[in-house]
């Protein structure tokens, strides 16, 4: 053999071992890949423990990349703090009055069909007209949660929060006067108890402003019925005009004197009861 076949027979001997030795160190890396993989998997199957942990710690990388790049915080759930809700999906009567509220009192409809929803629902279970609950809402706050009075009447249906703490321990503390429905719930408690008392609605209206045994409540109880008059020709299927709300100055001297058991009749003479205050 010539000099010149024996180096290229060593040349593709060379290579063909380089080749050989290449193909078994990939052909090792990937078992090793595949053994590694094999590993951690019946680790975290075994490990539930590490497995959480690992995922707490993917997410919370994949949280603050999303924070660096959009600049504020990612939260997916955060609808579901909401009180919100598609109008549509309510029965025909109860899409009316929202759709009548919304426009009236400026406020969008999603939030006000979770409120007239829940006030129908309440009211049926209290035996109190829900558009009388709505009228109420609308002359104490316009649908504001966060409306407080001078004395200091929170929320929705402005309920006296200092005097019915006890009313909110089932929705968490005081803090609920602020919750949209937990108010409407503890308002219609209250009124309840007011008209339990007077023995009438417009009498419950009054001990509600804090006037039962006053000559004048300011006009409060009128404006009430009044709005529940035009909700429940809307509720009815009728058209009723969309005047702006109604002044909110209707505020009686008030005592925060809380409601004892209700009796069957009227209070005696004197004695008031300061359970709300319009605005």
């Amino acid at each position: 053999m010539t000099a010149s076949g024996k180096m290229i027979s060593g040349v593709r001997t060379f290579v063909a071992d380089v080749t050989e030795g290449f193909l078994e160190i990939t052909h090792n890396s990937f078992a090793l890949i595949g053994l590694t993989v094999a590993f951690v998997v019946i680790t975290l199957t075994a490990r539930p423990d590490l497995r959480q942990a690992g995922e707490a710690q993917l997410m919370n990388w994949l949280q603050a990349r999303q924070v660096e790049v959009l600049g504020m915080p990612i939260e997916p759930e955060a609808s579901e703090r909401a009180t919100a809700g598609n109008p549509k999906d309510l029965p025909k009567e109860q899409a009316a009055v929202a759709f009548w509220l919304s426009k009236k009192y400026r406020v969008a409809p999603e939030p006000l069909s979770v409120l007239v929803a829940e006030a129908y629902e309440i009211g049926a279970k209290s035996k109190i007209d829900p558009t009388l609950i709505l009228a109420i809402m609308a002359i104490e706050s316009s649908f504001n949660p966060f409306a407080q009075s001078a004395v200091g009447a929170q929320g929705l249906m402005q309920v006296m929060t200092n005097v019915h703490t006890d009313k909110y321990q089932n929705f968490g503390g005081h803090f609920a006067a602020f919750d949209p429905v937990s108010n409407l719930r503890v308002g219609v408690k209250v009124l309840q108890e007011c008209i339990a008392r007077a023995g009438s609605v417009e009498g419950g209206l009054r001990f509600y402003v804090g006037a039962g045994n006053l000559a004048d409540d300011g006009g409060y109880a009128a404006k009430v019925m009044a709005e529940h008059f035009r909700l429940r020709q809307v509720a009815g299927g009728r058209t009723m005009p969309t005047t702006p709300p109604p002044s909110l100055s209707t505020q009686a001297p008030v005592q925060a004197i809380p409601v004892s058991a209700p009796p069957a009749t009227p209070a005696a003479s004197g004695d008031k009861v300061a359970l709300l205050s319009a605005l």
